[in-house]
């Protein structure tokens, strides 16, 4: 229905129309995720009364103010033994939507105590019913009547005094009757598998009945957090908790890390992930608030390097957004991420002082994720930074290790730089480590920080090819033609062609070439296709000699020394490109179309050379 507006005069302030049937669908249909929530929001906000009960009686023994959850396929009902509402706090706060109880009778100063907005919250039984049932007796008069309160989907509603025997204690109950589409929702079964699933760490007591002849009424929440249990040995703590996280989240973790922050009121653990997740991949965390689930997928309460762990934590000072789904990003939620990092840091830091085996099973799995931490934390990085993998010419080892067999670090610039050199880096002697995987060229840099005998130096071709041995004048004058028509057959591809000898002589070539100077030769291509333009003048005032690639022939190599000795020129040709094509394959770098034409063209030219041969 739309509220009708008194005429006003030209100019004078006018008040909105409010269509209340479509500000009901919005908030209903539109504010949540998923009508599920339903249940949430009905048992935050008997948390809430039943905080605000016990604030007016703080004597009270523990236990004495609970809530209870009933559903037996016709209605949903949860009822508490809360504050309650008398029929003034009907008509204020029930009827005027985002007007919150919270907010009178000098329950504002408390405010941080309370999860979320009762008239707001209790749009959301919308999602699986029409109307919603309120019986309530406000418990700050002794004799005050009870109410009831009806609201409709349409955004009508309709309120009656009725005698304090219509509930004989104070506090309120909600009576939903579900629409026949939303039965998957309000079985009995699935409301008790929702009572557990958001309020498995409330404080106050919450039991569960399905109405049915001889059905026990059972808890929802029979246990406090297993963080809040006292334990005999802190082996059956750690047990506990390990045991904990594998039943919320499905894995084993590799170890637990409990979290404890007085200041925000929050405590829980963080589980280890056992096996390596994908770089930049975030798990979510589940976030309860004063005991109630907030959120699975809360990653914001945690850093983007923190991806190995997954944490179960509740907090008394961190603020819902207004659907209470996710965390208000603002300065204390920053504070908390803050906090919760550096307690990550100090498990780190603990495991490499005092347990070597958890370490090493810890950065197994995860040294991608340390890694990132170590670019940016000297600690961390001093730390572990020696215990860290890395891909070298001397298989996969640590930089300690590898620093003890090389005075003299190198590091390539990219993965296929890498592969393009290892095997003949390795057999020359050379110590080389692949910086072309995310981190690894920043920190192999930063070893003189922690081994100041460690010298690291970037590998560049003329590094490489200073440790190839060159062959003699004889072999050089002799092997002339051939790479002359080898170096005519290549120069398409900016490509020289030397002849050295090297180790592993299996290796018959080496390419030579680097991601920055095919990009170079690709930019100057492109300026002198470009010339007589304003692209082709901008590209020329930058132009400079572009870098050649350098195709290095083992004179080792059998295959080489049969090559370089053929007579035939259109044979010697083929074979060059052969070479080349052999050699870029082994870089596994991407080909170029023409690269991959070669290959193909120049295999087809063997073959039919081969065939012709011996026919």
């Amino acid at each position: 229905m739309t509220l009708p507006l008194p005429a006003s005069p030209d100019g004078a302030d006018r008040a909105f129309q409010v269509d209340l049937r479509g500000l009901v669908d919005l908030l209903s249909h539109h504010l949540y995720s998923s009508p599920r929530v339903y249940l949430r929001e009905l048992l935050q906000n008997a948390v809430d009364a039943l905080t605000a009960r016990r604030g007016l009686e703080p004597d009270a023994p523990d236990g004495a103010f609970g809530i209870r959850l009933f559903a037996d396929g016709s209605v949903v009902r949860v009822e508490d033994d809360g504050v309650g509402l008398s029929e003034a706090d009907v008509h204020t706060f029930l009827a005027t939507i985002g007007r919150s109880s919270k907010r009178a009778d000098g329950i504002a100063e408390q405010r941080g105590d309370f999860i979320g907005q009762f008239g707001i919250g209790l749009l959301s039984c919308f999602l699986v019913a029409d109307e919603i049932h309120v019986l309530s007796r406000s418990a700050r008069t002794p004799d005050a009547p009870a109410v009831e309160w009806r609201g409709h989907g349409d955004g009508s509603y309709s309120v009656r005094t009725l005698p304090a025997s219509a509930r004989p204690r104070p506090g309120t109950t909600v009576t939903l009757t579900p629409r026949r589409d939303t039965g998957e929702w309000t079985r009995p079964d699935q409301v008790h598998a929702l009572g557990r699933h958001f309020g498995s760490l409330l404080r106050h007591p919450v039991s569960f009945s399905d109405g049915s002849a001889g059905a026990p009424t059972v808890s929802v929440n029979p246990e406090p957090a297993p963080w809040a249990r006292t334990y005999p040995t802190p082996g059956s703590r750690s047990r506990a908790l390990a045991a904990y996280g594998e039943d919320v989240f499905g894995f084993a973790p590799l170890d637990t890390i409990e979290l404890d922050l007085p200041a925000v009121g929050l405590k829980g653990i963080a589980c280890v992930l056992p096996e390596a997740v994908p770089a930049g991949r975030r798990h979510g965390h589940r976030v309860h608030v004063k005991g109630m689930l907030l959120s699975e997928q809360a990653d914001e309460i945690l850093p983007e390097w923190a991806f190995f762990v997954r944490c179960v934590i509740d907090a008394e000072s961190l603020r819902p957004t207004a659907s209470r789904e996710s965390l208000y990003e603002d300065d204390t939620l920053a504070a908390v991420r803050d906090a919760l990092a550096e307690r990550l840091r100090e498990w780190i830091a603990r495991a490499a002082a005092s347990d070597p085996e958890l370490l090493g099973r810890f950065l197994q799995a995860h040294h991608l994720a340390v890694k990132s931490l170590a670019v940016h934390d000297d600690e961390i990085l001093r730390l572990l930074l020696p215990w860290l993998p890395f891909e070298t010419t001397d298989g996969h080892t640590t930089l300690d290790e590898f620093a003890r067999t090389h005075r003299t670090v190198l590091v390539t610039s990219s993965v296929e730089e890498f592969r393009q050199v290892a095997a003949i880096a390795s057999a020359a002697g050379l110590g080389v480590v692949n910086g072309g995987y995310t981190y690894d060229r920043e920190l192999v840099h930063r070893l003189p920080e922690i081994r100041p005998e460690a010298s690291v130096a970037d590998l560049d071709p003329a590094t490489l090819t200073a440790h190839l041995d060159p062959v003699d004048r004889e072999t050089e004058l002799a092997a002339s033609a051939y790479l002359a028509l080898a170096r005519d057959a290549l120069a398409v591809f900016d490509c020289d062609v030397a002849l050295r000898t090297f180790h592993p002589a299996s290796a018959p070539a080496l390419l030579v070439d680097s991601r920055e100077a095919r990009h170079e030769r690709t930019r100057s291509q492109l300026a002198r296709e470009q010339e007589g333009g304003l692209w082709g003048d901008i590209l020329g005032a930058l132009r400079q000699e572009a870098p050649r690639a350098q195709l290095i022939l083992n004179q080792l190599n059998p295959l080489v020394r049969t090559a370089v000795a053929i007579d035939e020129p259109e044979l010697a040709r083929t074979s060059a490109e052969a070479l080349y094509g052999q050699a870029a394959l082994l870089s596994r770098r991407p080909l170029r179309p023409a690269e991959s034409s070669l290959i193909n063209r120049s295999f087809l030219d063997l073959l039919a050379h081969a065939l012709r041969k011996d026919s």
